[in-house]
This record gives structure tokens, C-alpha cells and sequence, in this order.
């Protein structure tokens, strides 16, 4: 395997939908997927929770490169889902709320715009046929 391989492995847990997962290294820890989202994320709700974190950690990154200082950022995340199979996501929606008393919003907006369309990996893997759209509060 290569540097750019990224693997995951999921036992069963014996019983309904529910499956633990785990990443390939040793100190990674598990996470409980559940169908019936009852136990632990859907894996839908794991796409999203993936969109979310993946673009997410690319507004931080840009803000520190850009002097932004904050607070808070949070991260909302919802998917309009196809009503016939494959009940597959046709569409995404991110929330970035941020504060802090030094975060000018347009550089947020252009941090977030940034992530969408250039750098986060996970969006970038979806199909195109996928809409993602952004808002974005400061307060």
C-alpha cells in the first residue's frame, strides 16, 4: 500500500445493522455504525459527519494561514436524499457558524468557498451529480 491508501475495517456486531468500525492503526478507536441510526450514525449520517469534519478542518487550516483568530466554529451538516433506489444523497448543505472577536466574514466566506471547490477531499469523492451548497454565520 501506498503513503495515499486510507482503510478502514468493519466487523459485524452479530446482530440487525450495527457494525463497529475501525481504522488500520493500532490506537485507532471504533465507532458504532447502526442502520436503524439507534446505537451510532447511520452511514449516512457518517457521509455527512465525513463532508462536514473534511471541510471543517480545511476552514481552520485556512483561517490560521490567514491570521483569523476565533472562538468557536461548528460545522452543521444535512443531505436531501433520492426517494427511489439508490436512496442516495442528491444533495448537501453545510452550516459554518463561527465566532470570535476577530473574524472578518469575508474571509470566512472565502476559507469556506476554498474548502468546497478546491481542497476538501471527501466532497471532491462524491459524485458531481451531488449539489453542495454553504452558509455561514459569524456572530
Amino acid at each position: 500500500m501506498s503513503d495515499n491508501t486510507r482503510s478502514v475495517k468493519l466487523e459485524w456486531a452479530g446482530q440487525g445493522m450495527q457494525f463497529s468500525g475501525f481504522g488500520t492503526q493500532p490506537t485507532s478507536p471504533s465507532v458504532t455504525i447502526d442502520g436503524d441510526s439507534g446505537d451510532g450514525p447511520s452511514p449516512v449520517q457518517l457521509l455527512l459527519m465525513a463532508c462536514a469534519s473534511c471541510s471543517g478542518i480545511d476552514v481552520v487550516n485556512i483561517l490560521e494561514k490567514m491570521r483569523v483568530g476565533f472562538d468557536r466554529l461548528t460545522v452543521s451538516a444535512s443531505g436531501e436524499k433520492r426517494e427511489k433506489p439508490p436512496t442516495r444523497l442528491e444533495s448537501i448543505h453545510l452550516h459554518f457558524d463561527i465566532s470570535g472577536a476577530e473574524v472578518d466574514p469575508e474571509k470566512v466566506e472565502r476559507a469556506v468557498t476554498l474548502s468546497i471547490e478546491s481542497y476538501c477531499s471527501v466532497i471532491h469523492s462524491l459524485s458531481k451529480k451531488i449539489d453542495v451548497t454553504t452558509a455561514v454565520s459569524v456572530s
